[in-house]
């Protein structure tokens, strides 16, 4: 009877385990996989990115491929950026900060500073394009989308719960409907930032130092330092007190 209860739970370990166990052995390839992409990312400016007519995700077309060739790479392509994606996100709900920066940093490549911090359930598209400086604080549930320009949070910066950076949009007036370079920018958030939560914040877009952006928000033009703004499209509705001297040094919340 404790033979079978011994390998009875090795089963259930192996079965509840068996999705991390496959992370640790592919983690090498996600970080080449992110490598590559950060090169290909610096090496394209934002005015001059390839027009796609499928999907994003898709490789170049390479002179000489035949259809077929082409066919397997995007389908190899595509499902691995799909499993790294689906990691990204299970990785959000592991309960340890200390895990957590580890993979960030270390797999997918985020450069984040010791005293970042990322809570509980957040969302990265494109991290080896996401920058994270001293003190800044990624609430719950954030989605944080670097692909299309890259992210850059300033020091003490704050995000509130659900906020969402989305770095690039599809042209609806495109015959494909792709995210043409008229809808991709980088996204940069001034030291000491303050954004709200439920605020979402648009491609292309800079916050000034010490801006305060209010909940629910929706952020499609820059904003100026020490600046508040609400409302959908955001407008100006304050000034900041501009002697701001705070800095967050506390540790995470344990497991959160």
């Amino acid at each position: 009877m404790n033979t079978l209860a011994f390998y009875l739970l090795i089963f259930i370990l192996i079965f509840t385990m068996g999705k991390w166990i496959t992370f640790i052995i592919v983690c090498p390839l996600i970080r080449l996989f992110n490598k590559h992409n950060r090169t290909r990312s610096l090496e394209t400016s934002n005015n001059d990115q390839k027009q796609i007519e499928n999907n994003e995700y898709h490789l170049s077309d390479n002179i000489g491929d035949d259809k077929t060739i082409k066919k397997c790479k995007n389908a190899i392509f595509s499902f691995f950026n799909g499993y790294e994606r689906y990691m990204m996100i299970q990785t959000g709900f592991i309960p340890s900060h200390t895990i957590r920066d580890i993979i960030y940093k270390k797999i997918f490549l985020v450069r984040m500073d010791s005293k970042a911090i990322i809570y509980y359930g957040a969302e990265i598209r494109g991290a080896y394009n996401l920058i994270l400086k001293k003190g800044a604080i990624i609430g719950d549930r954030c989605v944080l989308d670097a692909r299309r320009g890259g992210i850059i949070v300033g020091e003490n910066v704050q995000l509130g719960n659900s906020v969402c950076l989305w770095t690039g949009s599809h042209n609806y007036n495109d015959p494909y409907f792709r995210s043409t370079a008229q809808k991709r920018g980088p996204i940069t958030i001034g030291n000491r930032s303050w954004i709200g939560p439920g605020a979402t914040i648009l491609h292309s877009v800079n916050i000034g130092e010490g801006a305060v952006i209010a909940a629910g928000a929706v952020v499609t033009k820059d904003v100026e330092p020490f600046s508040i703004v609400a409302g959908i499209p955001a407008k100006k509705i304050g000034i900041r007190n501009s002697t701001l001297k705070y800095e967050f040094t506390s540790p995470p919340i344990p497991f959160y």
